[in-house]
């Protein structure tokens, strides 16, 4: 099949990588140029663990290319996907102005061209967005009718950022959200060969399912972390408690996100538990789980800052800042925010992410840093070790598998606050500081 994929961030990537090594003809449509330069010459554009291979060889064998001309792309596929951002209003609501831009383009691309046409949303979206914005934006743009001049799909994407391609091949289920079948059924075929079970379903379900699943995984972090919290207090391994709870798997719980440690963070939980409680809100519904599911989160990365000042030390050394492992998204990182408050208390900071490096950061992430931690180049160092003879305190703040020796090569004297447990022991005084065991 021709597919045309809008926006080149990690689902976007990702989609057009994987459907390109299925054996489809992807045009990837993005605005920045530095994004389309890089596709085309077989690079990725994201970090993500096995993306750049097949970027590499689907660009080399002619199954993939980038582009910003819209026209084109949709003139060239038979369904397009729109994978741009929806970032978080100041109230906690989407800012969909991307999707609806998007949807102009693609809208006015349609009103010239002949055949039906599937678009389909893959960016996570409230319930009522597809029916409110996307579909009458198309309508409007292309002067055709959803369901007759073109189709209209909800597709939401279950995917983890650092293990992306993996949950691509290895869905849970595949969520098909359409206003007619005919649209639905060119959208399956892209799935036809995925050992995953299809729900096909109404697109303001496809779309509350996306937001059902995040903000389970928010609270399971949550709940995980006060549970964490409780156990330490009184002695106790918070992992052993949540292992052994995690045993029961007869009610459909998953263990993945069932460890205490410290707050969630990315582009999805935190945006989409605020865009959720903020349709409670709309709704005049009282929620009080979920609309605690951030504060809650919050308190932790409070908690995480206070034992690092609890040691009254002055150099503090930080492994791992992007918000998980394996990646090098600094968006909503709940380190970022503990590095500006150290700065703001005074400390000497020092910053080790093998993945995040300010000379291959594009776009959201430059942005972000420039904004938001103007310093950080100052700040960033080249290697575990200049951390370890800097810090006095030294701070893990993902899982990735360097930082796992850590208390073997420290020195007198200085001490590890672990965030994450990296390293599998109980916290010893004065030495190695675990938050939640």
């Amino acid at each position: 099949m021709r597919i045309s994929i809008f926006g080149m961030g990690y689902v976007g990537a990702v989609s057009a990588g994987c459907l390109a090594n299925d054996g489809h003809e992807v045009i990837g449509v993005e605005p920045n140029p530095t994004k389309v330069e890089l596709i085309n010459s077989g690079k990725t554009p994201i970090v993500e663990k096995d993306i750049g291979e097949l970027v590499e060889r689907n660009v080399a064998c002619g199954r993939l290319r980038a582009t910003t001309d819209v026209r084109a792309a949709v003139a060239g596929s038979e369904l397009s996907l729109i994978c741009v951002g929806t970032p978080s209003l100041l109230n906690g609501n989407l800012d969909l102005s991307y999707v609806r831009r998007v949807c102009e383009e693609i809208g006015a691309a349609l009103k010239d061209k002949a055949g039906f046409h599937v678009v389909v949303a893959r960016s996570t979206m409230l319930p009522g967005s597809m029916r409110d914005v996307v579909i009458p934006t198309l309508e409007e743009y292309s002067g055709k009718v959803a369901g007759k001049g073109f189709g209209a799909c909800n597709n939401p994407e279950f995917l983890r950022e650092g293990t992306a391609v993996y949950d691509y091949y290895h869905p849970p289920k595949t969520v098909i959200g359409e206003t007619d079948p005919r649209a639905g059924d060119l959208l399956l075929a892209l799935y036809e060969k995925m050992d995953a079970p299809v729900i096909r379903t109404r697109v303001e379900t496809a779309e509350m399912v996306k937001y059902t699943d995040n903000t389970w995984h928010a609270v399971k972090v949550a709940f995980a972390n006060e549970i964490g919290n409780i156990a330490k207090s009184l002695g106790i391994d918070g992992h052993e408690v949540m292992d052994i709870f995690c045993k029961d798997t007869k009610l459909n719980l998953s263990p993945y996100y069932m460890k205490p440690g410290f707050a969630f963070g990315g582009s999805c939980l935190p945006k989409d538990v605020r865009a959720l409680t903020y349709k409670g809100r709309s709704l005049d519904l009282d929620l009080p789980l979920l609309n605690a599911v951030l504060p809650s989160n919050q308190r932790q990365v409070q908690k995480g800052l206070e034992m690092i000042l609890a040691y009254g030390k002055k150099r503090v050394g930080i492994l791992g800042f992007a918000f998980k492992a394996g990646t090098d998204d600094l968006r909503e990182s709940p380190l970022v925010q503990v590095i500006e408050s150290l700065i703001g208390k005074g400390s000497e900071l020092r910053l080790y992410d093998r993945n995040v490096s300010l000379a291959a950061l594009t776009g959201a992430n430059r942005d972000y840093i420039l904004n938001h931690l103007p310093h950080i180049s100052r700040l960033m160092v080249d290697s575990m070790d200049e951390i370890l003879s800097f810090a006095e305190v030294i701070v893990i703040g993902n899982g990735a598998r360097e930082f796992g020796d850590v208390l073997a090569r420290i020195q007198p004297g200085q001490v590890v606050v672990d965030l994450v447990r990296a390293v599998p022991n109980q916290s010893e005084s004065g030495r190695y500081d675990g938050i939640c065991w």
